[in-house]
């Protein structure tokens, strides 16, 4: 994908969630807003939903991205968690959704192996690798707010993948039935 574009990233959460704002243009990657939405003093569950609902669509209106660059919820041993983030990950799709974005969900470990080359490295690792990926020092304290912009880049990575667009098919049948003029018989 070329051209000048923008990713919005967004890593979910209910206490703290973290979005950024990466424009591409051509090749050249810049750090447009990188920040958190903090949400830990709101009353109850379904006042922060709407407030990420809200001020989503704030971010989005004023920077008007192509894509959402959503991480996914993993499970851990904590199953309410996972419900809550499951929540806020579809209150941020649903936001996109409403305007128009195209959104693309990455695991944790997808976006860690895209950004460091090891799925399993550190926070600080992964924030450490966007500075320098991006050439730029990035002050913040809310590792939320790295971690949705190493997703917007690994949004990026994907899209530069020479695989980028290609369809999937379930199986060889599929494909040569889709493509019959590429099966040679000898």
């Amino acid at each position: 994908m070329s051209g000048k574009y923008k990713i919005l990233g967004v890593d979910p959460g209910t206490n703290v969630l973290g979005y950024a704002i990466l424009e591409v243009d051509h090749k050249e990657l810049k750090l447009i807003d990188l920040g958190v939405m903090k949400l830990a003093k709101l009353e109850d569950h379904q006042t922060k939903l709407k407030e990420i609902f809200l001020q989503l669509q704030e971010i989005i209106e004023t920077y008007l991205p192509k894509y959402l660059a959503i991480e996914a919820p993993f499970y851990g041993k904590n199953v309410q968690s996972m419900l809550k983030l499951g929540r806020a990950q579809g209150v941020c799709m649903a936001a996109a959704m409403t305007m128009g974005l195209e959104i693309t969900e990455y695991s944790p470990k997808k976006i860690k192996q895209s950004i460091t080359g090891n799925g399993n490295s550190s926070k600080e690792q992964v924030s450490a690798m966007t500075e320098h990926i991006l050439k730029t020092n990035i002050t913040t304290k809310y590792l939320d707010a790295t971690d949705a912009l190493a997703t917007a880049i690994c949004h990026y990575n994907q899209l530069q993948s020479p695989l980028a667009g290609m369809k999937s098919y379930k199986g060889w049948d599929a494909f040569l039935k889709k493509n019959p003029g590429r099966l040679k018989k000898f």
